[in-house]
């Protein structure tokens, strides 16, 4: 597997916490740490997505414009600039 080095920011709290499993050998590296993570939050995403595509699948395709602003409605879901979405 070709690796990339790339930067990130995280919180200096999180770091802490991965420096102390790293400290304590519960994690081989903080870069181990974060590989593991982005692994873990990819697969899942991949299983979020097909479990919305089978549920999808079973109750007659995606939400009609009219459906999601009532789940947006319901939700309390707003855009960026703080106004409602539906």
């Amino acid at each position: 597997m070709a690796t990339r080095k790339v930067t990130i920011t995280l919180d200096e709290a999180q770091l802490a916490r991965i420096q102390a499993l790293v400290g304590a050998g519960s994690a081989a590296s903080v870069s181990g740490f974060v590989q593991h993570a982005v692994t873990v939050a990819l697969d899942d995403v991949a299983g979020w997505g097909a479990m919305l595509a089978e549920a999808l699948r079973d109750t007659g395709g995606p939400l009609s414009g009219e459906e999601r602003a009532w789940a947006d409605g319901v939700l309390g879901v707003t855009t960026r600039s703080g106004r409602p979405a539906a």
